[in-house]
């Protein structure tokens, strides 16, 4: 949700109940970003769309990941 206390990644609510949102990020949304996750909003389509070309470009990203085990 875009202002969720947990998912909001530009604005949360305020936390009195009163459909108040501020500025902000929610509490997974904080981690991920501390731990070096960019975060997009809903509105941010192309925004993250424009990042994950550039991380294809650099050869970021591999699939299927060496990490994943592949089954027969």
């Amino acid at each position: 949700m875009l202002s969720s206390p947990s998912c909001g990644s530009l604005r949360v609510y305020d936390g009195r109940f009163s459909g108040t949102r501020v500025p902000g990020h929610g509490v997974t949304a904080a981690l991920l970003r501390r731990a070096g996750v960019r975060v997009f909003g809903e509105g941010q389509v192309a925004e993250a769309a424009g990042c994950l070309g550039e991380l294809e470009s650099a050869g970021a990203l591999r699939w299927p990941s060496p990490r994943v085990r592949q089954h027969p």
